[in-house]
């Protein structure tokens, strides 16, 4: 009996796989060939892998791997940022340590990746940030996840916007210095996409631990109350500009704009060569990375509105310059604090000027400016409702005297507009600039006499010297009046309203007071 022979069958590679899953032997998928090497949005990364010989480490079917692969638009991206193409791409010397830092030696669906996880790839060079937005958005560093969970028998792949490059960026200064609440921050507030990118250029102001720890009792909350601040993300960049700015170049009074775009920085060298951002004091300099510097600060700076912003925002522009010249921006930027301050017009300052015979630049050498300038402050809030007729103490240690009698006025100034309020104080615009009544004194021993009516209206009288030579002083330090005292008393109805001192000589002993004239 003849028998009919089998015939021959021709099988397709899908029939084959087919006819293996029949037989319980299908062929194990992988990242590269089953995911990368067939996508068509993917052949720049293929062929990056082919060029640094990485197919066979995708292929191993033993391995458990997380690829984040870039899609064609970011190498195209990639090659633009280094002015190249890419076969400039694949002829990079260090193009293997750059695929291998997409790649981590374990599986990471979408589903497990924790906002702030910190990951070792295979290039340990670096490790990969990863954020979980509250969107539900990935990133690994600066680059969006756009198509997630293409599963394989050895992994994973997840397809990026964006090549992660193992650069030493801002965020790595903050993590290798153990800048732990500043860090945690800058996750919460989903910032690592931003400080991450590779091609940024960013000076940071980063506050330390403690920093933040005196913040948080300020504000009476602790850490987690500050993680929690819904203006979270603007107080970080707030401490972020956009360019590199190295210790060196820093100059006092130079006003910053940084990231977030609420408010300037206000920067302080002072005559010791300290540095300040604001209140805070630079405590550490020029700590360098790939993509930018870290400055460290004592303190965190907030993005109030302070009365110096309201001195710059409505053009006091002599006013601002003496605050800068007097080294006075960190005390009066201080978020925490609270200041009223007479403010003088520019009109103010320009007749000063005149009655001392110079000019602007003048004013601002005067050796006793910050004295003048703490004279125009006060400690605390005052609107022009909590004003009271009498003196007040200012922050130089002098009083000035507050008459209410008709409008408002500031020793011999008038209060022109009043309650320009701040985050931290409040502003009244004054016609002229004060001066302590004990800056034009001659700095000479004097003994101290107790003047009496204080405030008085018609004469003053006391007690030390009977008599005598007198000479009084007012609040600008011009004398005028003088003349013999009799029984120790003198004639003031003819002064103007004020603050006055006066000195009274007799043989050689000489006496000085104070006294208000109402």
């Amino acid at each position: 009996m003849k028998m009919k022979s089998l015939p021959i069958l021709k099988m397709t590679s899908l029939s084959l796989m087919l006819f293996l899953g029949v037989l319980g032997l299908n062929a194990q998928t992988n990242v590269y060939d089953d995911v990368i090497a067939t996508s068509p949005n993917h052949t720049s990364l293929a062929a990056a892998i082919q060029q640094a010989g990485l197919e066979s480490a995708l292929q191993d079917p033993s391995a458990t791997l997380t690829v984040f692969a870039p899609d064609n638009n970011a190498f195209d991206d990639l090659a633009a940022e280094l002015n190249t193409d890419i076969n400039g791409l694949l002829a990079l010397p260090n193009l293997s340590d750059i695929l291998l830092y997409h790649v981590l030696g374990t599986t990471v669906p979408a589903a497990d990746v924790n906002n702030g996880d910190i990951v070792v790839p295979l290039n340990t060079a670096n490790s990969l940030k990863l954020t979980k937005t509250s969107m539900g958005s990935v990133y690994v560093n600066q680059a969006m996840v756009n198509a997630a969970d293409l599963s394989t028998d050895n992994g994973v792949v997840h397809s990026t916007d964006a090549v992660v490059l193992p650069s030493e960026t801002v965020v790595d200064v903050a993590i290798d210095n153990n800048f732990t609440s500043l860090t945690t921050a800058v996750i919460t507030a989903e910032l690592l996409p931003a400080l991450t990118d590779p091609f940024g250029t960013y000076t940071v102001f980063a506050p330390t631990d403690q920093a933040f720890s005196d913040l948080a009792v300020a504000l009476n909350t602790d850490i987690n109350g500050l993680l929690a601040l819904p203006n979270l993300a603007d107080i970080l960049t707030y401490h972020v500009l956009g360019s590199e700015v190295m210790a060196a170049d820093v100059t006092n009074g130079l006003i910053a704009q940084p990231l977030s775009t609420t408010n300037s920085l206000k920067m302080t060298v002072n005559s010791t060569g300290d540095v300040f951002a604001n209140q805070a004091q630079v405590v550490s300099t020029d700590i360098t990375s790939d993509n930018g510097v870290v400055h460290v600060l004592d303190a965190v700076v907030l993005p109030s509105e302070t009365v110096v912003d309201v001195a710059i925002d409505n053009g006091f522009s002599t006013l601002t310059s003496a605050v800068i010249e007097a080294e006075l921006l960190p005390a009066l930027t201080n978020p925490l604090s609270e200041f009223t301050v007479f403010a003088p017009t520019d009109q103010a300052f320009d007749n000063l000027a005149a009655e001392l015979n110079t000019d602007i630049n003048g004013i601002l050498a005067l050796p006793n400016l910050g004295d003048i300038l703490l004279y125009h402050t006060l400690d605390g809030t005052v609107l022009s409702t909590d004003l009271t007729s009498g003196t007040v103490v200012t922050l130089e240690g002098n009083d000035i005297l507050v008459d209410l009698s008709s409008g408002v006025m500031i020793n011999d100034a008038n209060v022109e507009m009043a309650d320009v309020t701040s985050d931290n104080g409040v502003v009244h615009v004054i016609d002229k600039v004060l001066i302590p009544g004990t800056a034009s004194i001659d700095e000479i021993e004097n003994e101290t006499i107790a003047v009496y009516p204080n405030p008085a209206s018609e004469e003053v009288h006391f007690n030390v010297v009977t008599s005598g030579e007198y000479e009084i002083i007012d609040a600008n330090g011009i004398t005028v009046k003088k003349g013999t005292s009799v029984d120790g008393k003198v004639t003031i109805s003819e002064l103007e309203n004020g603050n006055y001192f006066i000195r009274v000589a007799e043989d050689e002993k000489v006496a000085l007071g104070k006294f208000v004239k109402l």
